[in-house]
């Protein structure tokens, strides 16, 4: 009798610890990372808590940010960290930006359904993923060919068909697929590439970070007769480089 006791408790100590493991780890919100594959939670919290007390208001974007998997963006050492607001390494010096950064920038560009939206520096693709879910057509210019590959075959797994990725030197946009509705830049270039002004359609808005090591994220408006600028805040990306490494 008592060594079926024993046996019986060896095996609920044994249950409670498998159990018990598999919902520990580092840092928050690991729970639902080892229960809920897709994180949604996790999600949740970080809109809730991040973006949109960071002032981000447009239904659209906080819906897109409360869907796009963010941890399918970066590199699986920093998967457990995906929901934390920051940015996070995804190799060849590059980052994938700050969520509520991300949803921020996004917000300012007033996306229509209808709209084609330019983006320079696709880095994993997670900001073309959000740009997806707002719009019509996305087109995306990346320099660095291993990240340009690697975010379209995640691009494709998550089934966004609306999206076109190639490799390319930023500055110089997609001059074939020009006008566009709205144009996003995600690395800092250290004056504004004319080519992007020239790319916007009448009425377009243009998102980029200005300047060197801290950077003033920038808006521009296409008027009929020029330009409209409006300084947001201050930013830190990495540089928007050139073939070759020039800037």
């Amino acid at each position: 009798m008592g060594a079926q006791l024993g046996r019986r408790v060896f095996f609920c100590l044994l249950i409670w610890w498998v159990l018990g493991s598999a919902s520990c780890g580092r840092g928050g919100g690991t729970e639902s990372f080892s229960m809920d594959p897709n994180r949604q939670a996790e999600r949740d919290r970080l809109v809730d808590d991040a973006i949109i007390p960071h002032g981000v208001r447009d239904p659209a974007v906080i819906a897109a940010m409360r869907k796009v998997p963010r941890h399918r963006f970066v590199p699986p050492s920093y998967a457990r960290s995906a929901y934390i607001d920051s940015p996070l390494p995804i190799g060849y010096g590059q980052t994938i930006s700050q969520p509520s950064l991300v949803a921020e920038m996004t917000e300012h560009l007033t996306l229509k359904r209808t709209d084609k939206v330019l983006e320079i520096g696709t880095g994993s693709g997670y900001q073309a993923a959000i740009l997806a879910e707002l719009v019509d057509r996305v087109f995306s210019v990346e320099l660095i060919e291993p990240l340009a590959r690697q975010a379209e075959r995640t691009l494709a797994e998550l089934g966004y068909m609306n999206v076109k990725v190639r490799v390319g030197d930023g500055h110089e946009g997609w001059p074939e697929e020009a006008p566009f509705d709205a144009i996003i830049v995600t690395a800092a270039p250290e004056q504004v590439p004319q080519p992007l002004l020239d790319q916007l359609a009448v009425g377009g808005r243009l998102i980029l970070p200005i300047g060197k090591d801290l950077q003033q994220l920038e808006l521009y408006r296409r008027t009929e007769s020029g330009y409209e600028r409006k300084a947001l805040t201050l930013v830190r990306f990495v540089p928007l480089v050139r073939p070759g490494g020039g800037k």
